[in-house]
């Protein structure tokens, strides 16, 4: 496909990878709020059921690195396809299994196929595009990457309220044969590389991802470190990746290029979206419970007031791709973390007395702000990047992203849990008799219901105000986490550096020269 043929095809390609995109990232949360459901269905436990999404995530986690191997070895597009085929295959599985054991299969299949399909669209985007409209492409990007788990919910509670849990698994099965006939026709095939597979540095690698997210999955129902389980999780993640980073530095045909960790755009955009992760993911975790267990809102009234909150992220990434070549990405960037700290601030004042349109207000603000920050980010972390190191640097660009989102929710959840328990005990000092209101309180609960009753239903709202509590500060928590990322954009380079970055020559490339 010559360059006037890219063009021309240009937003077809754009269409047919942002519905692979869109696919994978309503998936990562789209199954959560028909756990209960498939947990009747299938006559399992919470905490079997909860394997239906620890699997996908430790899936989806250990082979988001191999992607750029892959990509180099049977080509960008040959991968794609086989992604994306994989995905839906294996979504029609979800929807039909019969048992638990399944089920759980399944969803792991679904995490190993579609590990890659966010850095492979990141990585095409980026290269149909012309350098100038990056932040227009990334733009397109970000609205499927960062609008898709926000969606997730408020689709997935009405299928399962509508028709069944199982169609939260068969919505696949259109968009993913849309995206591979559109991938079939218009996107180009990259060069392949005869390129060694590092199978130890993978398995080092492998180990300490996959301990690392059973940890954070399991650690709050197992008490953390009090579990043998958790302790033997946390060495055997800490020394796989001492393991890994070692053997990667000294070995001749590294599994991950150590020329990737030179380019400083990169590796501050790194830290960067993995702050952006623990935010977006940790918020969305923590709101639903939030409003359904300690305001009483049904699961569909919930996904409502949490869809406008993607409404402000397109928004934002529209008007993102418009700025971004006449703004520095610095400040684009600064607004959109103040934004969002903004809007975490406000969360942190909400109770348990605040109207929908409360939520609705701080969750478009906080959409806003996200939408800053992802496409100036996403554009200036590859910016001074090799074109050849793309597809994978874009897997350790989504390999951060979701480390983030797990370790986030992972660490508000266990911090809201550990706060509510602390707080009952504090407030609870202050519920005596000896208070005029307490006394009067309790009085007229026990006059309509008798005495058992008012202990019983002033322990509830004291748990009630104990829990919204440790909600609230894990909002503020995540607020001055925004804050203090902002110095990190000073190490952001923004002008064009005078010599392209050259990457290591590919074994294909040594070949023709030795030729």
């Amino acid at each position: 496909m010559n360059a006037k043929q890219l063009a021309k095809n240009r937003g077809l390609i754009t269409i047919s990878i942002m519905l692979a995109t869109i696919m994978q990232a309503v998936d990562t949360t789209i199954a959560n709020v028909a756990l209960p459901h498939m947990q009747g269905s299938m006559s399992a436990t919470s905490e079997q059921i909860a394997w239906v999404l620890t699997s996908y995530i430790v899936a989806a986690a250990v082979m988001t690195p191999m992607t750029g191997f892959l990509a180099a070895k049977i080509g960008r597009k040959r991968l794609f396809l086989l992604s994306v085929f994989g995905f839906t295959a294996a979504s029609v599985l979800c929807g039909v299994a019969v048992s638990l054991e399944q089920l759980v299969f399944f969803r792991l299949l679904q995490g190993v196929f579609g590990a890659g399909l966010v850095p492979l669209s990141q990585a095409v985007l980026l290269d149909t595009y012309p350098k100038e409209k990056h932040g227009s492409a990334m733009a397109i990007w970000g609205v499927g990457v960062m609008v898709g788990p926000i969606l997730g919910p408020t689709l997935g509670g009405y299928l399962t309220e509508y028709y069944n849990w199982r169609w939260v698994f068969f919505i696949n099965i259109p968009v993913g044969l849309l995206a591979f006939a559109g991938i079939v026709a218009f996107v180009k095939e990259t060069e392949t590389e005869k390129r060694r597979f590092d199978l130890f540095g993978f398995a080092l690698l492998s180990l300490s991802i996959g301990a690392l997210q059973l940890m954070l999955d399991r650690g709050q129902g197992e008490d953390w470190f009090a579990s043998s389980e958790i302790i033997v999780e946390c060495i055997v993640a800490v020394l796989f990746l001492y393991l890994f980073i070692a053997h990667m530095l000294t070995s001749r045909n590294p599994f991950i290029e150590p020329a990737l960790f030179k380019d400083r755009n990169l590796v501050t955009g790194l830290i960067f979206i993995f702050i952006v992760g623990i935010i977006l993911l940790a918020t969305l975790a923590l709101l639903p419970p939030f409003l359904q267990n300690l305001m009483g809102f049904p699961v569909i009234t919930t996904g409502e007031i949490l869809a406008p909150r993607g409404i402000g992220s397109m928004c934002a990434m529209l008007m993102v791709g418009r700025l971004i070549n006449r703004v520095d990405v610095r400040w684009l960037v600064g607004l959109g973390l103040s934004l969002t700290a903004y809007s975490l601030f406000e969360m942190a004042a909400f109770n348990l007395f605040i109207s929908p349109m409360d939520v609705v207000r701080t969750g478009i603000i906080q959409g806003l702000g996200l939408g800053f920050v992802f496409v100036p980010l996403s554009t200036v972390t590859f910016s001074t990047l090799a074109p050849q190191l793309r597809t994978e640097a874009t897997a350790m660009f989504s390999l951060m992203r979701n480390i983030g989102s797990s370790i986030g929710i992972s660490v508000m959840v266990t911090l809201a849990a550990r706060a509510t328990q602390t707080n009952h005990a504090v407030l609870g000092e202050s519920l005596t008799m000896f208070r005029a209101p307490v006394k009067e309180e309790f009085i007229r609960i026990a006059v309509e219901n008798g005495p058992g009753m008012a202990v019983a239903q002033m322990n509830q709202q004291l748990t009630q105000q104990a829990a919204a509590i440790g909600y609230l500060n894990d909002f503020k928590a995540m607020a001055w986490m925004a804050l203090c990322s902002l110095p990190l954009l000073l190490l952001f380079r923004t002008e064009s550096p005078t010599k392209a970055p050259v990457a290591p020559p590919s074994q294909v490339e040594v070949d023709k020269a030795k030729s």
